[in-house]
This record gives structure tokens, C-alpha cells and sequence, in this order.
């Protein structure tokens, strides 16, 4: 068997069984992609996958097996690769960042900063998406790195680093009547105002409804939006309390606008970093973790990667 086979079993589990999806992606045919997979097959003497007449519809028990082994291997392949490339040429390449809007715009400039000095050879790309999506392009390799607030934890292919707390704070528009209560502030004023605030799943908005689900209060949320600057300009167009995250108004806070701290109604929030549980990573790609989490030392993120925990949340807390 080669890599290729190997290559379109594992697409064939990421694209859902979809054979056509599987060639668009390996740049080949359909009945190249099928024979690969029953070559496969054949030599193991073993079917991998579950089938409907020719449409694949799942994996057997043996397949589940058989799929980790088979990406371990294609992992194994792709850290071959990167060890080549670190060796034959250390301070040259590409780093692949998957991470929210927030963390783009308030929080990465500095850090993607003083990287850029020290590696001026390597280019950055970043991905800006949904908490899901980037745990799924870290796990696919896409991405080298993922980070977000919500999300990376959950899952076991994934060694995430908890690297930064932070809390949401309050902004209203000048003269509000909340800001009376600044001091005082509960949940059930909050609630009297209709609020705008994430999109559920992006910057702690999960803590933001747990809160009032807590409490038992019913909210009044008018309108969502990924990027704090969107939610402060409806903010003080009038439509609404913003919920927003804190380190968004240290950056920037529109005129016109006044925040109150309300670390006291909801939960503080926890920004993880997460590779690739078993990757190998270039040295930049150490120097970028530690500019973003200065408290990881290069042996602590070794050590947990290497870990084969069940849980990448309990890797990280094995290396602190």
C-alpha cells in the first residue's frame, strides 16, 4: 500500500463518505479514488468501510481501528516533512494561524509583531472563523495553530494551552440610565435593555447565557455580530446594551460610548491555544506559542504533545 490509498481513506471519513468530494480534493477521479480504497481493502483482507450497493456509507469496526492507525501514519508522514524542511532550511516557511475575529484584531497584532522581527523569512497566514472550524483545520492540518476562547477543550486529537484569562464588559451609550447602577449592576437590569451581543459559540458568549439561564431571566438579544467594532457601532446608534469582550475596548473604544465592568455577572473566560496532538513543530513554531503564552516553555509543549491522554485539555494541565 502507499500514502495515496492511505490519503483517500481518511478523506473519504472527512468527506462524509462523498467519493466525489474526495477526488475534488486529491485531484484525481471517483473510480481512481474507489479502487485505492478496495486495494487497501484487499491487501488487509478486511472491508474498511460499510456500503449500499457501491456508496460507501460508514466505517466498520475494523475500519474504526484501521483509521487511527492510518492517521497516525499520514501524521507521521507530515511531520517527516516538516522535520526536512526545519533542517535544510530553519528560518523559512509558513505558519498557518486559525483563530476568531477577536483574536485577530485586538490580540495578535502584537504578537504576530515582534514574530515577524524575529522571523522575518516565515509568513503568517491567518483564518478567521467559527471556533469548530478551527479546531477542524487543526486536526486536517490546514491550520498549525488554533486559537480561541470556546471550543478547542473538547477535543482529544487537540493539546490545548490555556493562555489568558479575560471578561466581558458593558458598553452603553453616553447618559445611559445602567450607568447609574455602574456599582450596583445585576443581571435583572440588564435584562429590562435589549442587548446585543456574539454570535452563540464565538468570544464567551456561552457564559453570557448561562448566566441569565442561571439566574432564570429572560434576555432580549436584538442582534449579533462577530466583530466587537460591529456591535459597538449598533451600540451607539442606539439599538441596544453591548456585551463586549474587554480587551476589544482597551483597543478601541468608539466616542460617544461608555463601559461598565461587569466581571461580576458572568464568568471569567479562558483564550487556549491548541495544536495537533503528535505534530511536529519548527522551531518558529515555538517561538509564536511562547510570544502568545509566555508561561509555556518549549519542553512543556514537547511534553504534551507526546502525552497520550484521552482528553488534549488534560495533556495541558499534565505540562503546567
Amino acid at each position: 500500500m502507499n500514502f495515496q490509498q492511505l490519503r483517500s481513506i481518511r478523506e473519504a471519513t472527512r468527506r462524509h463518505f462523498n467519493l466525489t468530494e474526495v477526488a475534488n480534493v486529491l485531484f484525481t477521479s471517483q473510480p481512481g479514488v474507489s479502487r485505492q480504497i478496495r486495494e487497501v481493502e484487499e491487501e488487509l483482507g478486511v472491508d474498511i468501510f460499510e456500503r449500499n450497493g457501491k456508496r460507501l456509507t460508514g466505517l466498520t469496526e475494523p475500519g474504526k481501528d484501521i483509521m487511527h492507525i492510518i492517521e497516525r501514519l499520514l501524521l507521521e508522514a507530515e511531520n517527516l516533512k516538516q522535520a526536512g524542511d526545519e533542517y535544510s532550511d530553519q528560518n523559512r516557511g509558513t505558519l498557518t494561524i486559525a483563530t476568531t475575529h477577536t483574536q485577530a484584531r485586538y490580540v495578535l497584532p502584537k504578537v504576530v509583531q515582534q514574530f515577524r522581527l524575529a522571523f522575518p523569512n516565515v509568513r503568517i497566514a491567518l483564518q478567521q472563523s467559527a471556533p469548530e472550524h478551527i479546531a477542524e483545520w487543526v486536526l486536517s492540518g490546514k491550520a498549525d495553530i488554533g486559537i480561541a476562547t470556546e471550543g478547542l477543550s473538547q477535543f482529544k486529537d487537540l493539546v490545548s494551552f490555556p493562555c489568558y484569562e479575560w471578561h466581558h464588559v458593558l458598553v452603553v451609550p453616553d447618559g445611559h440610565p445602567l450607568l447609574q447602577k455602574a456599582n450596583a449592576l445585576s443581571l435583572q437590569d440588564l435584562s429590562a435593555y435589549p442587548l446585543i451581543t456574539y454570535d452563540v459559540g464565538f468570544t464567551g458568549r456561552g457564559h453570557i447565557d448561562d448566566a441569565f439561564r442561571q439566574a432564570g431571566l429572560t434576555t432580549d438579544i436584538v442582534l449579533t455580530a462577530m466583530d466587537s467594532d460591529v456591535i459597538q457601532q449598533y451600540v451607539a446608534l442606539g439599538l441596544g446594551v453591548g456585551i463586549v469582550a474587554a480587551m476589544a475596548i482597551e483597543s478601541q473604544r468608539m466616542q460617544g460610548l461608555q463601559t461598565i465592568q461587569v466581571s461580576h455577572l458572568f464568568s471569567v473566560n479562558v483564550t487556549r491555544l491548541a495544536v495537533r496532538r503528535g505534530s511536529y513543530l519548527r522551531t518558529y513554531s515555538y517561538d509564536f506559542i511562547q510570544k502568545f503564552a509566555p508561561t509555556l516553555s518549549t519542553e512543556q509543549i514537547r511534553k504534551a504533545l507526546s502525552e497520550l491522554e484521552s482528553s488534549g485539555d488534560s495533556a495541558a494541565k499534565a505540562a503546567s
